[in-house]
C-alpha cells in the first residue's frame, strides 16, 4: 500500500511564503516523475509543477519565478517553495507520484493553502 501525505499547507497573506511537503511511504519504487496539480474554489484541477526522473522541471505559467519544485529521492519526499503568494494561489494542493513499471499514479489527500489579501 503506497500513502502520499502533504503537509506545510495554511493561512498567509499576500506576499508571504509557504513549503509544502509531500512524503511517500509504503512499496513504491522506481519513482518516475512527481508534481503538484492544485484545484481553487469552482476551478478545474490543474497542473502546478513537475520534476521527472533526471531532474527536470516544468511550471505552470502562473507560478513561473514564484515557485520551486524540489525532490529528495532519498526520502522519498517531493517538495513545493512557494514565494510571493497571491490571493489567486488559494487551492487545494494535491501531490502526485508516478511510479513502477506499470507507471502507476499515486496522489495524496491534498492540503490547503489560503491567501488572503
Amino acid at each position: 500500500q503506497v500513502q502520499l501525505v502533504e503537509s506545510g499547507g495554511g493561512l498567509v497573506q499576500a506576499g508571504g511564503s509557504l513549503r509544502l511537503s509531500c512524503a511517500a511511504s509504503g512499496s513504491i519504487y522506481s519513482i518516475k516523475a512527481m508534481g503538484w496539480y492544485r484545484q481553487g474554489p469552482g476551478k478545474q484541477r490543474e497542473l502546478v509543477a513537475t520534476i521527472n526522473g533526471v531532474g527536470s522541471t516544468n511550471y505552470a505559467d502562473s507560478v513561473k519565478g514564484r515557485f520551486t519544485i524540489s525532490r529528495d529521492i532519498a526520502k522519498k519526499t517531493l517538495y513545493l517553495q512557494m514565494n510571493s503568494l497571491k490571493p489567486e494561489d488559494t487551492a487545494v494542493y494535491t501531490c502526485n507520484f508516478r511510479w513502477g513499471s506499470l507507471l502507476r499514479d499515486s496522489w495524496g489527500q491534498g492540503t490547503q493553502v489560503t491567501v488572503s489579501s
